[in-house]
């Protein structure tokens, strides 16, 4: 790319693939060449094989952006293959201060046994592990123990590493959820390989434009949570297509989360900015505001502005596969029921708190989704915060205490059950039932086979199951969760033209003013 990321000079998708191609013949190319041709072989052109193949003997260079806690724990996953090298490391904050986990200790000590170091600690103020400083400490530690003079390249803003970075293969996203869809954009339009946790993003319509620019792309993609969702789909959709459960009506899913601090009121104190903490680029595409760690790691998530609440956090474990084999999409209604919040004013009154800026602490989620091939219309209800739907008779009749997560596949005549807040291990109600396991609060990390078959995609040039391509309605479904949510109202939804019928002020939601040099367009 011929322009340098800091001068945010604003670059269509054209001009952006045409440089890339150009500038991207570099190593990849030259080495499938090159290798194929010494060997006698006929190159396949990139456009046959979907993407960019690359032999097995080379390494796929990975830029790895954000450095929080669930970051570095889903690091070790990756830096392991042996077919990756960590060439980038990327994140706002330098130093170890200010980040918060599930356990004082588990992640410090995962990483002195990842980098072989009983002792090491994390400096900033030697509490949890975070930031660019230690990312790329462990990385370089990590390397240096397993007899490789591999060192990583440590930047504060993607774009810049974007820019210099003219080797990359892939990258991992791990940033706060406002940041997803700008760094995939950018990552897309030049045709790097891009593995991102969820949310997709969480704006509507920047999801559905990085969907748009993902079908384009031969890139592989990854939704990191498809890896996670339970397997056991087949077998539900078995029993419903067989008429055990009747007529199916209703699916209900739900979660004790959230499982970090929400806030009903914005911070109006002003602490200090921690050393080596670049805010401006930490925001992003969001507006300009005062430093404050409840905006922050961990926290980022209830707020509309930084994440996408519990449903955008859990919804994408449990949900997808159940997206998949019920072709669910274009909701015409959702229908949000929450708690509020109440203060006392100086007079001495008791008074609503408007709060139009972060989640409920709890709330149900009701989408009617229409009738759809052999599919009747149903309902999907999402619940967070300790909501659940109404308990099944048989839990009473057996002294059974409702379980505090799990999914539930109601019809006209009976009840699928769960063992797991995901689709796994189901049974029919009406005999024993079996307990239910919770999902720990730690959940999430991507277990090795979903992010080595990224890997295996890049190499082969393949897209993969659980890409971006799979991804819209899950994507549309947390983010009109978050909208039905921030607007306080029923929404009456038209997919075709992504707009609300009903509510003027809910379709601001739906898509994010965007700072300067922060557009898809600019990225």
């Amino acid at each position: 790319m011929k322009k340098h990321a800091s001068s945010f000079k604003t670059q269509s998708a054209k001009e952006s693939s045409e440089t890339s191609f150009n500038d991207a013949i570099s190593r990849r190319k030259f080495i499938e060449g090159a290798g194929t041709a010494a060997m006698g072989f006929t190159i396949v052109p990139s456009s046959v094989l979907g993407g960019k193949h690359i032999p097995p003997s080379d390494k796929i260079n990975v830029a790895y952006i954000g450095l929080g806690t669930q970051g570095l724990r889903q690091l070790s996953d990756i830096i392991q293959i042996e077919d990756v090298q960590i060439t980038a490391v990327c994140d706002p904050q330098r130093r170890a201060i200010n980040y918060y986990d599930w356990g004082p200790t588990y992640l410090r000590d995962q990483m002195r046994e990842l980098i072989g170091k009983p002792n090491w600690n994390t400096g900033g103020n030697n509490t949890i592990p975070g930031g660019l400083n230690n990312g790329k400490e462990i990385v370089d530690a990590y390397y240096a123990k397993t007899g490789k003079n591999y060192k990583s390249n440590p930047y504060t803003d993607f774009r810049e590493l974007l820019e210099k970075e003219k080797d990359l293969d892939a990258i991992q996203v791990m940033t706060p959820d406002h940041l997803h869809g700008v760094i995939c954009a950018a990552a897309l339009k030049r045709d790097i390989a891009v593995s991102v946790h969820k949310p997709l993003a969480n704006r509507l319509i920047e999801g559905k434009k990085v969907f748009d620019m993902a079908l384009r792309s031969n890139a592989t993609t990854h939704l990191q949570p498809w890896d996670s969702n339970g397997g056991d789909m087949p077998k539900v959709m078995e029993w419903i297509r067989n008429g055990a459960i009747g007529e199916l009506e209703e699916v209900h899913n739900w979660s004790f989360r959230p499982v970090w601090p929400q806030y009903a009121k914005k911070p109006t104190d002003s602490p200090k900015l921690p050393e080596g903490f670049d805010w401006d680029l930490w925001l992003g595409p969001e507006a300009n505001r005062p430093y404050h760690p409840h905006y922050t790691n961990m926290t980022f998530r209830g707020w509309y502005d930084f994440g996408g609440g519990s449903m955008a956090d859990m919804g994408h474990y449990s949900l997808w596969t159940v997206f998949e084999h019920l072709k669910l999409g274009k909701p015409t209604i959702i229908e949000p029921n929450f708690n509020h919040v109440c203060g006392i004013s100086e007079q001495g009154t008791a008074f609503k708190i408007n709060n139009d800026f972060s989640f409920p602490y709890a709330s149900s989620m009701r989408f009617k989704y229409p009738a759809v091939d052999d599919r009747p219309a149903i309902d999907l209800v999402w619940y967070d915060g300790g909501m659940r739907p109404p308990v099944p008779k048989e839990f009473y009749e057996q002294g059974v205490e409702f379980p505090s997560e799990g999914i539930m596949f109601k019809g006209s005549k009976g009840i699928i059950m769960t063992r797991s807040f995901r689709a796994t291990d189901p049974y029919l109600l009406g005999g024993d039932i079996k307990k239910t396991e919770e999902v720990s609060a730690a959940a999430g990390s991507v277990k090795m086979p979903g992010i080595q078959r990224f890997i295996e995609g890049i190499k082969n040039g393949k897209q993969i199951e659980g890409g971006f391509r799979q991804a819209w309605p899950i994507t549309e479904a947390v983010n009109l969760y978050a909208v039905a949510l921030r607007s306080q109202k029923t929404l009456h939804y038209d997919a075709e033209a992504m707009k609300i019928k009903n509510n003027e002020k809910a379709n601001e939601y739906l898509n994010r003013e965007y700072r300067k040099g922060w557009g898809l367009d600019e990225v």
